[in-house]
This record gives C-alpha cells, structure tokens and sequence, in this order.
C-alpha cells in the first residue's frame, strides 16, 4: 500500500509539472465518450485542436469566467462562498447546483473520470490543489479551454469556433464566446447552432455580466472588490 501510494504521488504530481508546459494530448472523457458513441452505433468522433493561451480570443476567457466562476482569478481553486450558496439551494430545490470552479473543472477533465462519487471528489480536490500550486491562473484558463467538451465530439476553443462559426478561436466575438460560454453546462444537451429561449437568455446574460466587468479579465492583479454581478441564470 504505502508503494502504491508512493508511485500515484510520483506520477500525480509528475503528470501535473509536466502538463505545465506541454499540451494535454487526450483526456479520460474524450476516451469515454468515443466508448459510448461506438457502443451505441455512432461513428466515433473526437474533434480538437491544441492552441496557445494567445490563440484564445480574450471574450472567450472572460465568457467563460462570467458564466461558470466570477471568483476564478481570486480563489485558490475552491469558491467557498459558492459552495455555500450552493447547499442551501440544494437543500430547498429538486435540481440540484452545482460550485465547481473553473479549476476544479479543469483537474477533473484532465485527470479524471466523470461521475459524483466521493472518491472522485476526492481526487478532484486533490488535483486542484496540485495545478493550482504548480500551474497559474492563465495556465489554468489555457488548459481548461483547449480540453472542456464543447458539442458532441468536439473539444477545445480551436475546434468549437471553427465549427460553429468558421473562424480561429482568436477571433470570436463577445455574442459569439457568449454563446459557447452558455452551452457549457451541458453541451450535448444544448446547442451552439440552434439555440433556445433558455439558451439565448442565458448569453444575453452573460454579456451583461461581461459588460460589467468592463470586458477585460486581469490575470496580473487580483481585485479585492468583487465585480457586480445578477443572480446567476
């Protein structure tokens, strides 16, 4: 046991440092979701395409910001706060909310398989405090849009703005990185191409928010006094 425990600091941590600079070639969701395309009969698809941080157009970062993790460039990878909010809503409403950062999203999509179990929370804690000692906030962002799942088969800011919208990931427009920001919840669920009510209510949403925040994400300073921001559609 203390051998197995050893090896998985060893290659945890190993993986983590080396993921600081190099691209992630592939993750456990994109295998599983080409596993279950291929077990229900589907051509199996696995659409990305690795861009640096300065290939990402910066209404992408604050889209994304506004609508998943306004505390992201303050915390150290967990929102207490949201947690908190979080439990008590839970506790009064059938659909469940969730508070994961942007960091803890990035750790599990990285590093980990889908699921709720308190072992994978577990993880998930444990590798969010790994990147979010080693990694900064900009690596962070850099990984967690080149990687989060975007449409069926489709990963990455590159893959998703040239198949949505026939451009590079540099060159979204707010409305455009709005729209990819409000699908992110479940983007197999909803759609980039044909959005709903719900869908479209919740971009417009965020780019009020990102209007608030005077459309410019600052990863050199952390502010003290949190941006005004609505209740969270």
């Amino acid at each position: 046991m203390w051998k197995t425990a050893m090896w998985f600091f060893i290659i945890s941590i190993g993986s983590v440092i080396l993921f600081r600079w190099l691209p992630v070639p592939v993750t456990p969701l994109m295998l599983i979701r080409c596993v279950e395309q291929k077990m229900d009969g589907k051509e199996m698809k696995l659409k990305k395409h690795w861009v640096p941080f300065e290939e990402i157009s910066p209404n992408l970062q604050l889209a994304v910001v506004c609508s998943e993790d306004q505390n992201f460039i303050k915390h150290n990878g967990f929102d207490f706060e949201a947690i908190d909010r979080a439990m008590e809503y839970n506790e009064n409403h059938k659909k469940t909310r969730g508070a994961s950062t942007i960091s803890q999203q990035t750790a599990k999509n990285v590093f980990l398989w889908s699921g709720r179990s308190w072992v994978r929370k577990g993880f998930e804690v444990y590798f969010t405090f790994l990147i979010e000692t080693i990694w900064n906030k900009q690596r962070i962002m850099e990984v967690y849009l080149n990687v989060i799942e975007m449409g069926d088969g489709i990963y990455g800011a590159e893959s998703a703005s040239k198949i949505y919208f026939h451009k590079k990931a540099k060159d979204l427009s707010k409305p455009e990185a709005s729209l990819i920001a409000a699908v992110l919840p479940n983007p197999l669920k909803f759609s980039v191409t044909s959005p709903g009510g719900y869908i479209s209510s919740r971009k417009d949403w965020i780019l009020n928010q990102m209007a608030l925040w005077g459309g410019v994400l600052n990863y050199e300073k952390v502010e003290e006094k949190e941006v005004p921001a609505k209740k969270k559609k």
